[in-house]
């Protein structure tokens, strides 16, 4: 009977020190479970973070391809006006913007008061020669834009000064009006289309009388003052179709378009008395000038470029030697 007794408590002690051993291993188990699910959770959310990244990454670097194209097209043309309707096409593709217009430097800015103002900006100019307006653009969109605005400026800026560059090669920089190279080019084109159409046309070649002695006494300043004022004069009596050129030194060309002999010389006439009749203020002078007109007609004096010019040039040399501030047309006789 004892021993059973001893034999059922040692099993008591074995069962609750076996209890207290499963329970150490249990807790020890639950807390690696813990560890783990903790860990498991840091992972988790590490990774959706990862994604959230990833996908903040992607995104942007969606946009910046976007805005890569963009500025791609942009830099495609040297017109203001194209470059504008790429760039406003791009803008709207990728950004909410409720207006977006490109203002002339003269427009009123007071009209926009609510849109965002980019100055567009020349170096060398103190003032705008124009602006970027915007309206409605969303606050998280304002540096996107921004980065297309910039892009477009630049394209706008490269437009303008190549129009410029090409303006310095078409036009004469004192006179304004086509330059020699430019002008005889556009004589040839005339020539062509004149021979294409069986037109005639005139061909005037302008010398300012005694203008050696203008620039002797007064001075060259005084002397480009003239030639700009003679330039002016003469464009206000042609029409638009006329082309006029400076040929070179104090000399001037025109070409008038589908006009005979006759009408040459009306025309001719009209311009020297012009001329003649206007007092032209050069700074502390009050000047009077005068010039001489030779005249070929194409093609009854010339059929080529070349002749045509001679013969002008024969016929004004001729009116210099008869006096000058005349008129004379090429005498094929």
């Amino acid at each position: 009977m004892l021993s059973v007794i001893i034999l059922i408590l040692i099993s008591c002690l074995f069962i609750a020190y076996l209890n207290k051993v499963l329970q150490k291993n249990f807790l020890r188990l639950k807390n690696n479970y813990n560890s783990l699910f903790a860990s498991y959770e840091n992972l988790r959310d590490e990774n959706a973070e990862s994604e959230r990244d990833n996908l903040i990454l992607e995104n942007t670097a969606v946009e910046t391809m976007a805005l890569y194209d963009i500025t791609k097209e942009i830099c495609k043309y040297l017109d203001e006006d194209k470059i504008f309707a790429c760039f406003k096409e791009g803008v709207s593709k990728h950004m909410r913007v409720r207006d977006c217009r490109f203002l002339k430097a003269d427009a009123c800015l007071e009209n926009y008061n609510d849109y965002l103002i980019v100055p567009f900006r020349i170096k060398s100019e103190s003032r705008p020669v124009g602006y970027l307006a915007a309206s409605g653009i969303d606050k998280e969109e304002k540096d996107k834009f921004s980065i297309l605005a910039n892009q477009f400026i630049l394209g706008a800026k490269k437009a303008v000064l190549y129009k410029r560059v090409q303006e310095l090669a078409i036009n004469d920089s004192l006179t304004g009006i086509f330059s020699r190279r430019y002008y005889l080019e556009r004589l040839q084109e005339e020539l062509e289309r004149s021979k294409k159409f069986s037109y005639n046309f005139a061909f005037f070649m302008i010398d300012i009388d005694n203008f050696k002695d203008y620039n002797d006494r007064f001075g060259h300043l005084v002397g480009d003052t003239i030639l700009r004022e003679l330039a002016r004069i003469l464009k206000e009596n042609i029409r638009q179709i006329d082309l006029i050129g400076r040929y070179g030194g104090e000399e001037f060309s025109i070409i008038l378009t589908e006009t005979g002999r006759q009408e040459a010389l009306f025309v001719a006439e009209r311009i020297r008395e012009a001329v003649e009749s206007q007092s032209i203020r050069a700074y502390d002078e009050d000047l009077k000038v005068t010039v001489s007109i030779g005249i070929s007609i194409y093609p009854s004096d010339a059929r080529e470029v070349g002749q045509l010019i001679e013969r002008a040039d024969e016929a004004l040399y001729r009116a210099k030697l008869t006096g000058k501030n005349k008129i004379c047309v090429y005498d094929n006789r």
